[in-house]
């Protein structure tokens, strides 16, 4: 539990990192798709559709149907992937630091 309260600074910047992440792209999402897509009826549900992308959920209920937002679905997994693994590596580094100061 150390660990993760020593890593409390670099986690609440992930977690603003991602409330800026899942606004900026689904109003991108929402004006991509907003004329080929009627789930992307506005920018809140498509900010939904961001979050189920990011944490790689995938409900299925909403997905892009234009070439352009099947393309830029793409780049926001890709992007979920990346920040599911980056609280990851924040808290084993600290967790070593932890580890190497309580074995000492």
């Amino acid at each position: 539990m150390k660990a993760v309260s020593n890593a409390k600074r670099e986690l609440i910047l992930l977690v603003c990192l991602l409330f800026i992440f899942v606004i900026t792209f689904g109003s991108i999402m929402y004006y991509i798709e907003s004329t080929a897509n009627d789930d992307f009826n506005s920018i809140m549900k498509s900010c939904w559709w961001v979050i189920v992308t990011i944490t790689t959920v995938g409900y299925g209920d909403m997905y892009p149907v234009s070439a352009g937002g099947k393309l830029f679905g793409g780049f926001v997994l890709t992007l979920g992937i990346v920040f599911l693994a980056l609280p990851m590596t924040i808290i084993v580094s600290k967790f070593s630091f932890v580890y190497e100061r309580e074995k000492m």
